[in-house]
């Protein structure tokens, strides 16, 4: 590993020039090649001057900056925090140096998009600062290391970014300084180590992040309220098919969060509203995870879903049972949503898709491995205002996705009415959720006190249908919505959650 050292300090004798003489000490006792870069002997104009950093001129020593910031693979700052953040020095040199074309790259044809050129690197943060770390972390919300970690280095694609802080340097006695430099030397020993680290840790969170799981629990309240109102009615209630299946349940929903996510790469690339709550997790778009490596893991979720699947049929009494054909038929729905052939979002049926599979088709599921009746109308009519509420989450949220989808044909409810008019059908929606969820409470579906959950729900409707409204006086823009979104996706709550109450 080459591991180039800045010391971004105006003075060499200073403690920062002693953290750096440590922290290179240590890189080289770990068999590591280090070079040093001082600023203070370098020749250059501080100010970008031209239109743009790459019109201007680099004087020699810049030139040779950059030479050394291409040969590095692991960049170390080591800078005191004045004023919160970098000296002018510092701060002038990665106005110069991290000019585009050499750092980064913005992408003409496609406006707020561009290439990380300096993707592959690892950086390091030693600074220095008289302010207690408790506070410049919790107080001032460390804004010179966010600068530099996700505002500079990450924009240009250096990651991971560690950050270590020495302070207070003003009234520090010479015992604490020497620990601090053996900090640096130790940081710098174990670097190796430090990086494996993280970059598992790395690939670990980018897995969590594209298995979306913040959207499963509803599942499993669908596919349990199925369950329950089984057992209600029959008297039998068998935890090991309950399990079996939900695991089947699951790894559906994986792999076609999975597919989603491979499908839909060419609208992620494009799209500039993603969020929380749309536009996928953007794992794969922003090189989090190898294509690959995801391509592995659905063929290894494939092989296994089909396993669960056979273990689940010769789990079930009786003979070769269709209810497994219940649940293939909902796991080839749920990945048929983005999935080829059927790729149903292309199609003009993506919403339908969603709220069939995320209402009625998971609860039948639930209902139908418990006691083999096809036709329970208690199961199917608690599906109703789950269905609804569900249609319009999933409407809302294709909404900031509108321009993204539809430069690649992707037919949404928002690209087929446009924003405003996806707006107004979710609206419609809503109602029809709402109003049916107070209908099975006083038709008995929702007994019990716990049934009154409804109005709360009815009440939680007219909030989102003021924020509805609210974002058409804006003018329906193609932007980010996601108070919105939020209010209707913990909306398609309530009806999942009263039902369940009820049962249990």
């Amino acid at each position: 590993m080459k591991v180039l050292v800045v010391l971004g300090h105006p003075r060499r004798d200073s403690l920062c020039g002693a953290l750096a003489a440590s922290y290179a000490e240590g890189a080289r006792a770990a068999g590591l090649t280090v070079q040093r870069l001082d600023l203070a002997d370098l020749t250059f104009d501080l100010s970008v001057r031209t239109p743009s950093p790459r019109d201007q001129v680099l004087e020699p020593d810049l030139r040779r900056a950059q030479a050394l910031v291409h040969w590095a693979d692991h960049l170390v700052f080591v800078y005191p925090a004045w004023w919160g953040t970098l000296p002018a020095l510092l701060k002038g040199f990665l106005d110069r140096v991290l000019a585009p074309g050499f750092a980064f790259e913005l992408d003409e044809g496609t406006p707020g998009t561009w290439r990380k050129l300096l993707a592959g690197r690892s950086a390091e943060l030693l600074v220095t600062m008289d302010t207690p770390a408790w506070v410049y972390r919790w107080i001032y919300r460390q804004p010179g290391h966010q600068a530099m970690r996700r505002a500079t280095l990450a924009f240009c694609g250096v990651a991971p970014t560690f950050a270590a802080t020495f302070g207070p340097v003003a009234g520090s006695t010479p015992l604490a300084r020497q620990r601090w430099l053996a900090a640096a030397r130790g940081a710098a020993v174990r670097l190796p180590v430090r990086l494996r680290r993280s970059r598992w840790r790395g690939r670990a969170v980018a897995w969590l992040r594209i298995l979306r799981l913040q959207f499963y629990p509803m599942t499993w309240v669908a596919y349990t309220v199925g369950a329950l109102e089984a057992w209600r009615r029959s008297g039998a209630f068998s935890l090991r098919i309950y399990g079996l299946g939900y695991l089947c349940v699951f790894l559906a929903e994986v792999l076609t969060v999975l597919g989603n996510e491979w499908f839909d790469r060419d609208t992620d690339r494009l799209n500039r509203n993603a969020g929380p709550f749309n536009g996928g997790s953007r794992v794969l778009v922003d090189g989090g995870l190898g294509p690959g490596s995801v391509r592995r893991v659905m063929a290894g979720l494939a092989l296994l879903l089909a396993s669960a699947l056979s273990v689940l049929a010769w789990a079930l009494p009786g003979p070769a049972r269709p209810e497994v054909l219940v649940v293939v038929a909902l796991a080839v729905l749920a990945l048929g949503y983005t999935v080829p052939p059927l790729r149903l979002v292309y199609r003009g049926f993506g919403e339908l898709d969603v709220a069939l599979t995320h209402s009625f088709a998971v609860i039948l599921c639930g209902a139908l491995l418990q006691s083999g009746a096809w036709w329970d109308s208690r199961a199917w009519l608690l599906g109703v205002p789950l269905f609804f509420a569900t249609l319009a989450a999933i409407t809302l949220s294709a909404i900031p996705d509108h321009d993204a989808d539809k430069a690649v044909s992707k037919r949404t409810l928002a690209v087929l009415l446009g924003p405003r008019g996806a707006a107004r059908a979710a609206m419609g929606f809503i109602a029809a959720a709402a109003a049916s969820g107070v209908a099975w409470h006083w038709s008995g579906l929702y007994a019990g006190p716990g049934g009154y959950a409804a109005f709360l729900a009815l009440l939680h409707g007219a909030v989102l249908l003021r924020a509805v409204r609210g974002y058409l006086r804006r003018g329906a823009p193609c932007a980010r919505i996601d108070g919105i979104l939020a209010l209707a996706l913990t909306f398609l709550l309530w009806f999942g959650l009263i039902p369940l109450a009820r049962l249990l």
